[in-house]
């Protein structure tokens, strides 16, 4: 019960950033890149700060390279993907391409994968396949779908590399610092402006919701796995869908429909094995 707990909260932090990210843009409060920028650096000061409050050297031992760049990859191009599309959809194409490359690694790792996950993944998908059926009116322009793929296989690929870090919080902290630059350098390349309030939507993107958030999904990681942490994804579009009815977004009976097969299927993924 405590992993399901603490794995429901991780998720509504996740969709929170799409509802985030999209608020900003779509409101012309932030640019992509300035609020990308801005959430990589509130999430590095918050989390080193809350590190070095206990022993300075734990960021420093956590540094790794490879997570860093997976975190870049994924908040660059979840940032500039939601330029061209809404929180929902966007999120769906995220946590979708999540699910095949964590799928993906559990395979190439050896993982194995009990029937009722393989059971829950599918119900969960034919969730979302319902909430994007031809006639929905959904737009999908080329250019977000390609951005939130590349971003979904960054978030894959951190959340695969996360799944034995021994310590979650300096992890997370230094995966941030080491990400920053990237950050920066694609802001002074593509400057754009931003707004005391996109400010204040990046900042509690980025030391809130994913800074604390992806601490705490690095600690429910090693007991999910990654099949199913992949499924419990899945949960996500459906709860930035509910939060986009905040932006203007109308609450549809398909979505109602899609939100029982999702969490149906995300429930049986959860359950334990034998």
């Amino acid at each position: 019960m405590r992993l399901i707990l603490l794995t429901a909260l991780t998720m509504l932090a996740f969709a929170a950033n799409s509802i985030l990210n999209r608020a900003a843009l779509a409101g012309g409060e932030a640019g992509p890149a300035s609020f990308a920028a801005l959430r990589l650096v509130s999430g590095a000061v918050v989390l080193c700060l809350l590190v070095a409050l206990r022993d300075p050297g734990r960021v420093r031992r956590a540094l790794d390279a490879g997570n860093a760049g997976a975190l870049a990859l994924y908040v660059l191009g979840f940032s500039f993907a939601y330029v061209s599309l809404d929180a929902g959809v966007g999120a769906l194409i995220l946590f979708g391409g999540v699910q095949v490359t964590m799928f993906a690694g559990a395979l190439i790792g050896g993982e194995p994968v009990p029937r009722a996950r393989w059971l829950g993944a599918g119900v969960a998908l034919a969730g979302l396949g319902v909430l994007v059926w031809p006639g929905t009116g959904v737009s999908l322009p080329l250019s977000g779908v390609a951005l939130m793929l590349a971003a979904a296989v960054g978030w894959g690929l951190y959340s695969l590399r996360g799944r034995g870090g021994a310590d979650p919080l300096a992890t997370t902290a230094a995966s941030f610092l080491l990400a920053v630059p990237a950050g920066l350098l694609v802001f002074l390349l593509l400057p754009d402006g931003m707004s005391p309030v996109g400010a204040a939507l990046a900042v509690t993107s980025g030391a809130m919701t994913s800074g604390l958030g992806y601490a705490l999904w690095y600690t429910v990681l090693p007991g999910l796995g990654a099949t199913r942490a992949a499924v419990a994804q899945l949960s996500v579009p459906l709860i930035a869908a509910a939060g986009g009815l905040a932006l203007g977004e109308a609450l549809s009976g398909r979505l109602v429909v899609a939100a029982v097969l999702v969490l149906g299927g995300v429930g049986l993924s959860l359950r334990p094995g034998r």
